[in-house]
């Protein structure tokens, strides 16, 4: 349970630039989780090469966690899936947004080897 509080406290500490926060969440699922990761990027202005992230969506123990990032702040949802399909989805506020997502990880490492070591490259 220490490494799940030790996450949630370094979600909740990039959380605080929201910007940064995206790209951040976006950098440490694309590595430790990228199968179950997508990433939407947009160009920063018209003429721009830097690419900002706009969505980030994790399909995580039933759930769908997305943020979208929007006009200097960010959406969270959760959505449940049933084969694939979003069935119901619930804005939430980004810091339960963030414990929401923490506990199912904590709950799909329960069950599955490589999420385990998906959630440690996270904490390393």
């Amino acid at each position: 349970m220490d490494d799940i509080d030790l996450l949630s406290a370094s979600l909740r500490a990039d959380a605080a630039d929201l910007n940064a926060f995206a790209e951040a969440l976006a950098r440490r699922f694309e590595e430790a989780l990228p199968r179950q990761t997508r990433v939407a990027r947009a160009r920063r202005g018209l003429l721009s090469r830097e690419k900002l992230v706009r969505e980030v969506a994790l399909d995580v123990d039933g759930d769908r966690f997305c943020l979208r990032a929007e006009g200097g702040g960010v959406e969270a949802t959760r959505a449940r899936l049933s084969g694939g399909i979003a069935l119901k989805t619930e804005r939430l506020d980004v810091p339960v947004w963030i414990d929401e997502l923490t506990q199912s990880l904590a709950r799909e490492a329960e069950r599955s080897a490589d999420a385990q070591q998906a959630l440690q490259r996270m904490l390393n």
